[in-house]
């Protein structure tokens, strides 16, 4: 390669070592140089693209192009007649054996990110940071691409894996061009720590972030109720803890959880699996007037949806096809691929609006998509072999043109995505459900999703979107003093305060604390920082308000 194309080494550190053989500078930017090998697959063959220049790489009629995008380097695909299942590109270096990444993962995180020795096995999601304790390297990239993609990192290369499958099987994309992915890098600056690297490199990622315009704050029925909640529950749950806000300029929102759409034939009593989420059960009755008595308590009304739920007599034409999964005849799930189902989601989106709902909290899209959890996606995203009724999209495309479609019927309503691709939904929805669920009743689960997950993931935060940690659960069968660490954590991080609490364990204490806890979470503060995350897979030492505090989380 020509000497313009490499950085000028000035030390021995590895991100400054890892920049000299993969990227180049223009100007204070760093910009990946072109891959040393190209590979694709169909019909699981790999096969190896011959360069043709500078950027472009070609297998018969196959061509993939890697050319200069701004900050990036873009990857544009044409392939006329292969069905594209994967693209594999490789940067051939040797990574320091001292060196720890960091990746992220494909929707919400559960309780399993850390910084680990590098392996050839793990997959990480999106971008994939590398310390050597000095430096950090930086390679992900931009939100909102048209493949899922994933970093992987040997000891002789980096490599990253666009996955461009529709489906189970490789997207036929005919005559179109793919604008797949912009591939971003960064190294960390003089004194900058490995958290406010991240921090850079995901507003580098996500140019175009859409948040909140306040801190969002307040309480969700959940973590007690459990979908056995009702009108009157709400209301009173809304009563008692309207009466801890001070913050009048900024009011919390009260969000009902899952519970309140008409039931499925097949599954009377299931709160997560509805018939009908344009209809209220008998619990409810009338959603605009449970808007209203939440605003006149002096709450913002929000509401949970689960978006691709298919009706028990939907024709089948309109159902996304049976796999491992995906599988129980008594949840159809609706294909996204065909306009009359999107429709119907725009059209419940937009009824939530109609209704007084000033936040719409949507559930289970990727799973119902993929028949997949995110911890289940290390082998494959879903099974082989099944597609959606539109082939010629892939399944990143389809994934983006369903946020967009709730985007745009959901008008100046806040967003919440729950089990969202999380790099799909940056710059789309002003909140994201960061991890898994936390508890009620289990405070293990709190700990490892909640404390993980907002560690992990709090460089996104105000990057992306809002992170949401999920909620404190607050009721009889959870220690006292370990619900209020985590609810200290998330009020003084900056990040969205959710707490869910069971009437009868609000004390004065409790309540003392939670008016305290909803006077912070109200206004804007600094966004706390992991001091610890190098080496504490559950972070216990926190930069808050410019102040160091230690939490217990045993």
């Amino acid at each position: 390669m020509q000497r313009r194309f490499f950085v000028k080494l000035t030390g021995t550190t590895m991100a400054a070592v890892l920049f000299s053989r993969i990227t180049y500078a223009i100007g204070n930017t760093a910009v990946i140089n072109a891959p040393d090998e190209v590979w694709a697959q169909s019909d699981s063959v790999w096969f190896k693209l011959k360069p043709v220049g500078g950027s472009l790489f070609t297998y018969k009629d196959l061509e993939i192009n890697i050319t200069p995008n701004g900050n990036s380097k873009g990857v544009y695909i044409q392939s006329p007649s292969i069905a594209l299942t994967w693209v594999r590109l490789k940067w051939k270096h040797q990574i320091p054996t001292l060196a720890k990444s960091l990746g992220d993962h494909w929707e919400r995180t559960y309780g399993d990110v850390a910084w680990k020795t590098p392996s050839s096995d793990t997959k990480n999601p999106w971008y994939v940071l590398l310390n050597d304790g000095k430096q950090t390297a930086c390679f992900g990239v931009k939100t909102g691409c048209n493949a899922i993609c994933w970093w992987t990192v040997n000891p002789d290369s980096l490599e990253l894996t666009m996955d461009t499958r529709s489906g189970g099987v490789g997207v036929q994309l005919g005559s179109r061009k793919l604008h797949a992915a912009d591939i971003i890098t960064t190294d960390s600056k003089a004194v900058e720590t490995p958290f406010k690297t991240a921090q850079r490199f995901c507003k580098m990622m996500c140019e175009k972030s859409r948040l909140p315009k306040q801190p969002v704050y307040g309480i969700n029925d959940w973590y007690y109720a459990y979908g056995n909640n009702s009108s009157q529950l709400i209301k009173e749950q809304t009563a008692i803890m309207a009466d801890l806000v001070t913050n009048t300029n900024n009011r919390p929102f009260s969000v009902i959880d899952a519970g309140w759409a008409a039931y499925s034939p097949l599954l009377p009593g299931d709160c997560c699996w509805q018939e009908d989420f344009s209809k209220p059960n008998e619990k409810f009755k009338d959603m605009h007037l449970m808007a209203e008595d939440i605003t006149k308590l002096g709450m913002r009304p929000g509401l949970w949806t689960r978006a691709l739920c298919a009706k028990s007599d939907d024709k089948q034409s309109l159902l996304a096809p049976v796999i491992k999964g995906r599988d129980n005849p008594k949840n159809p799930v609706l294909d996204p691929t065909i306009p009359e189902n999107i429709d119907r989601v725009k059209y419940n989106i937009a009824l939530y609006k109609q209704w007084g709902f000033e936040m719409v909290k949507h559930d289970f899209s990727t799973y119902d998509i993929t028949g997949r959890w995110g911890f289940d996606m290390n082998e494959r995203i879903t099974e082989p072999g099944w597609s959606f009724n539109d082939r010629s999209k892939t399944t990143a495309e389809i994934i983006n043109h369903l946020y967009s479609s709730i985007r745009e019927s959901a008008g100046d309503m806040y967003l919440i995505g729950c089990n969202t691709m999380s790099h799909l939904s940056a710059g789309v929805f002003e909140l994201n459900r960061i991890g898994d669920d936390t508890s009620g009743k289990e405070w293990d689960r709190t700990r490892k999703m909640g404390v993980n997950t907002l560690g992990f993931r709090m460089p996104q935060h105000n990057a992306f979107y809002a992170a949401d940690g999920d909620c404190v659960g607050l009721t009889k069968q959870i220690d006292w003093k370990r619900n209020k660490q985590w609810m200290r954590l998330l009020a003084e991080s900056s990040a969205p305060l959710f707490i869910s609490a069971q009437p009868d364990v609000l004390g004065s204490e409790q309540k003392i604390f939670i008016k305290e806890c909803f006077a912070t979470a109200s206004k804007i503060q600094p966004i706390g920082e992991p001091l610890d995350w190098l080496t504490n897979q559950l972070p216990s030492k926190w930069k808050l308000n410019n102040r160091e505090v230690d939490f217990d989380w045993n």
